[in-house]
């Protein structure tokens, strides 16, 4: 059963920095075509709408490597040679406000402590593993209610929000709170609402990118984590939002009419995709785009034959150090790119279905939403883990030891042959391109 997962409201509309054009879908064909202060702060808000700060500025590093894609005007681009620094890039501690809102036309139910429990330390400890201990995200929950100035029933609160009622649900929350936080001192907001009072809707849980900041403190507010969810919440819900303050886009594809299967493009592969996933480690390239994985890391492969080792990707780092390659690419245009990592039972990925190298494609100029990766299934004949996996067909993707693989297209060659599993976890592997 496919379960609908969390949007991220923003719709890019700046136009391209000189030098990039707007991305769109390449028509190469490499997946395989059966793969499935409050005063400041109103006048601030007066221009709020559902956008996002896509170009932005850039950092000055230089590329790390041939197989590496540029970041395009692409909304989240999953283009990796500079940062986007509109985003905090998560390789340092980064410190997160809880705020709890109630409304006045329902009593809470719960507390802040229950609900700050819901999330933390779940989503720090997905984190820490994640980044195999590069990065810290350290919640601030408040310890009490801030009451709303209306009913919960008057913003109107859905997943595809009228940007008036959400810039007033904002407006409402940011001078509420603000006589009771110091936005200074945090990366990162999270806006809670009491889960039982009855004008909240769970599924508008999402992240709100401003095309102009809020103002408070003396300090800009760019986005806003606006959490609807139950009590208990969604698994992984929160880390799947957070990743958007990173940079990172939604993976998962939403029917133009709302229904069918949203989980088509990464199946349970990636947080980003869905949080009920059974694999919901980040991906390597993620891990790559965000710093977590260096250049000694990652192994480009170019045209012949390579035989190399793929350490597990969720394994932990020894002694402070990610050890071995956990991610090998390879360029097959301008703008695409395949990659492969081992995706065993462990960290993060512990109730994986299956194991093995798992391949998939990454589109630098495809924006969040449209499909910038998808994995390619090696077995798209049958399927796996009915009842627990969000998509079965994509469940059995990986390459398994003793398996050959060929990755659909007609550009490029690529084949893959998974000879061996060593000892402690890794896959041995050839790649012959050409």
């Amino acid at each position: 059963m496919s379960r609908i997962p969390h949007p991220e409201v923003d719709v890019p509309r700046q136009l391209p920095p000189r030098g990039l054009t707007r991305g769109g879908r390449n028509p190469r064909p490499w997946r395989d075509p059966r793969l499935r202060s409050t005063g400041a702060l109103l006048t601030s808000l007066t221009a709020l709408a559902a956008t996002s700060l896509v170009a932005g500025p850039t950092t000055a590093e230089a590329a790390a490597g041939p197989c590496e894609l540029r970041r395009t005007a692409a909304h989240h681009s999953e283009g990796l040679d500079t940062w986007n620094t509109a985003y905090p890039r998560p390789a340092r501690t980064l410190d997160a406000v809880m705020v709890f809102l109630s409304f006045p036309d329902s009593p809470p139910l719960t507390t802040p402590e229950e609900l700050a429990a819901d999330h933390f330390p779940a989503t720090s400890r997905f984190f820490e593993q994640a980044s195999y201990g590069k990065f810290r995200l350290s919640p601030h929950p408040r310890r009490e209610w801030v009451e709303m100035p209306r009913a919960s029933m008057a913003y109107a609160i859905q997943r595809d929000w009228n940007a008036k009622r959400r810039a007033a649900y904002l407006r409402d929350a940011l001078a509420a709170a603000d006589p009771h936080v110091d936005f200074s001192r945090y990366d990162i907001v999270y806006f809670v609402a009491d889960p039982d009072a009855p004008g909240v809707d769970s599924d508008a849980t999402k992240v709100v990118n401003l095309d102009r900041p809020m103002r408070a403190d003396g300090t800009d507010i760019r986005r806003v984590v606006t959490v609807f969810e139950r009590h208990p919440p969604d698994r992984n819900v929160l880390a799947h939002e957070t990743g958007h303050v990173f940079d990172l886009p939604d993976l998962y594809h939403r029917p133009t009419d709302g229904k069918g299967d949203w989980d088509t493009h990464v199946g349970d592969w990636d947080v980003m995709g869905s949080q009920f996933g059974l694999a919901p480690d980040l991906f390597g390239w993620h891990k790559w785009k965000l710093g977590w994985l260096e250049s000694p890391q990652v192994r480009c492969v170019a045209a012949g034959a390579q035989r190399l080792t793929l350490e597990p990707l969720s394994a932990p780092a020894t002694g402070g150090a990610v050890g071995g390659t956990r991610l090998a690419v390879v360029r097959t245009g301008p703008d695409t790119a395949i990659a492969l990592e081992g995706r065993g039972a462990v960290g993060n990925d512990h109730a994986a279905c299956t194991e093995g190298v798992l391949v998939y494609e990454v589109r630098n100029g495809t924006a969040s939403g449209g499909g910038p990766i998808e994995v390619v299934d090696a077995h798209p004949e049958t399927e796996s883990c009915w009842g627990d996996s969000v998509y079965p067909q994509l469940a059995d993707a990986p390459v398994r030891v003793g398996e050959s693989f060929r990755v659909p297209g007609e550009d490029l060659r690529v084949e893959i042959d998974v000879e061996a599993r060593t000892a402690a976890g890794a896959w041995t592997l050839r790649v012959a391109v050409g």
